[in-house]
């Protein structure tokens, strides 16, 4: 037996050469840690990620996205906006400005390399109030009471574990702070959210509509306020 362990022993070496030193170990999601609160999971289609750009930058521009966005929510100098999902940073980098003097922006996202392409950009513009955070499925990992805004924009439908990330964000948000949402009127599994399936998860998690805005192209602005919030086991996941 001795003997053929060391025959095969180069054969394992070369076996374990081979595998891809990039490979990432799973992580155990925050949802099932041992010991942590435990969340369901949504009960409907979770759309894949496949780009940190939702549309070109200056189609958006052209349809004065930023600036329609910007007025509905009332963003202004010294609050501070956490871009969640932030992707080629578009609101990024828009926010920064529009929150100066005195505010910040939170850039977060859960892909390592969104964030450093995101670091660049950011400090070949010298922005100097964009701090960053990398976060995972079901946990932004925003600090306690640091934001005005979280905003999250044509990703909410790409989000693993909404109901974990959701009910942690409470604690994200400062009093009179609100969650926003940009998504299409279409099927999840179609890179969108309906706005009915929308407003249900968020009341499952302690959340009130406040308002709602119709945008271009199928898009819309949904608008949340924290309220009462449930113990993870009493939420209920929505049908869609």
């Amino acid at each position: 037996m001795s003997r053929l362990l060391f025959l095969l022993l180069p054969l394992l070496v070369i076996a374990c050469d081979a595998l891809p030193a990039s490979q990432p170990v799973p992580a155990t999601p925050p949802a099932a840690a041992p010991g942590g609160p435990r969340f369901p999971a949504p009960d409907r289609p979770v759309a894949a990620i496949v780009s940190d750009q939702w549309s070109d930058e200056a189609s958006r521009d052209n349809a004065r996205e930023a600036e329609t966005v910007f007025r509905h929510l009332d963003i202004r100098p010294g609050l501070t906006v956490a871009d969640i999902g932030a992707g080629s940073g578009y609101y990024t980098v828009r926010l920064s400005p529009a929150v100066q003097p005195g505010g910040r922006v939170i850039a977060n996202d859960i892909m390592p390399d969104y964030l450093n392409r995101l670091r660049r950009r950011v400090a070949d513009a010298g922005l100097d109030n964009v701090h960053f955070i990398l976060g995972d499925a079901g946990d932004a990992k925003l600090p306690p009471a640091s934001t005005d805004t979280a905003l999250m924009v044509h990703m909410y439908h790409e989000i693993e574990e909404p109901y974990a990330l959701l009910w942690r964000l409470h604690d994200a948000l400062r009093p009179g702070g609100r969650v926003a949402i940009i998504d299409a009127d279409r099927p999840t599994s179609r890179h969108g959210t309906p706005p009915a399936l929308l407003r249900c998860e968020l009341a499952a998690v302690g959340y009130a509509q406040v308002a709602f805005h119709e945008l271009e192209m199928g898009n819309y602005l949904a608008i949340f306020v924290p309220e009462a919030r449930p113990e993870p086991e009493a939420i209920r996941p929505c049908r869609a």
